[in-house]
């Protein structure tokens, strides 16, 4: 996975197999333009692709994680500046293109963060609104600082959460839950969003990259196809039917029953010490 400082973000990893997303325009909120997007969705594909990432985590610089779109940003749209794709020509301006920029860049973020099979964690150290408040909940595991809030707030611009926030707000909180946190335009604080369901775990500011990276390695220290199976089966899960779950699960047993790590899983029970998972990768 390439790493170094992109449009809005740079990408470095860590041991074991830990790809860190840092969001780095503080003086912008970390706000995102569709360059930053493209670049992120780049990013994403790599980790998807490469057996040095077991855990990706995005986190942010400064006061906020991200509060959604820059929209001043879109003047300039960052395109002078070095990133892992090439940029895009105008042509957001009309409602085609609006369309167009939502499905190809906004939504296709998120979906490539969701569509992952590598573990994600947003480690959320401030304010995350709007699109950065999506691409949280597009992750598989929330942190939040004490000092973080949430929320799509969208409506107090006359705005949809039109990257696909309403969508995960429905499956975190309900549809009840979610018709109230979008219709009254609400942002809560920590420790009311873990209240809702919305975060996982809440920790002082100072400790949250800490907290994050100790996650990080816990996951990145499990067996990964199983887990990587496990987690595309979940989320499967949510949309199938019983029996269609019973038999989705069933193919990936197939696959995972016969690896080297369910082998190594069952030896170490048997000689009563830890296991040694992911042999493979380092054999790769």
């Amino acid at each position: 996975m390439q790493t170094g400082e992109f449009r809005g973000f740079t990408v470095s990893l860590s041991e074991p197999g830990i790809a860190w997303v840092e969001f780095n325009r503080p003086e912008r909120m970390n706000g995102m333009t569709s360059a930053m997007k493209r670049d992120l969705i780049e990013a994403v594909t790599q980790a998807q692709m490469s057996d040095a990432v077991r855990v990706v985590v995005f986190i942010g610089s400064g006061k906020a994680f991200s509060a959604g779109d820059d929209l001043k940003g879109y003047a300039t749209n960052m395109q002078d500046e070095a990133g892992l794709v090439p940029p895009l020509p105008p042509g957001h301006d009309t409602a085609i293109g609006t369309y167009d920029g939502l499905r190809t860049v906004s939504q296709a973020l998120n979906l490539a963060v969701r569509n992952l099979d590598k573990l994600t964690i947003a480690a959320i150290n401030g304010v995350a609104i709007q699109t950065g408040f999506s691409l949280a909940l597009a992750c598989d595991f929330r942190l939040a600082a004490d000092t973080a809030r949430l929320g799509s707030a969208t409506l107090r611009f006359a705005l949809l959460p039109d990257e696909g926030g309403q969508h995960l707000l429905v499956q975190h909180l309900g549809l009840a839950r979610a018709l109230d946190f979008i219709m009254r335009k609400r942002i809560v604080d920590a420790n009311e969003a873990l209240s809702l369901g919305l975060v996982n775990e809440v920790v002082p500011h100072d400790e949250l990259r800490g907290a994050a990276e100790a996650l990080a390695r816990e996951l990145a220290d499990g067996p990964q196809v199983a887990m990587r199976l496990m987690k595309r089966s979940l989320y499967n899960a949510a949309e199938l039917t019983f029996a269609q779950a019973l038999d989705e699960i069933a193919a990936k047993t197939a696959v995972v029953d016969h690896h080297p790590d369910s082998r190594e899983g069952t030896a170490a029970f048997k000689e009563k010490r830890q296991p040694r998972f992911n042999a493979w990768l380092a054999e790769g």
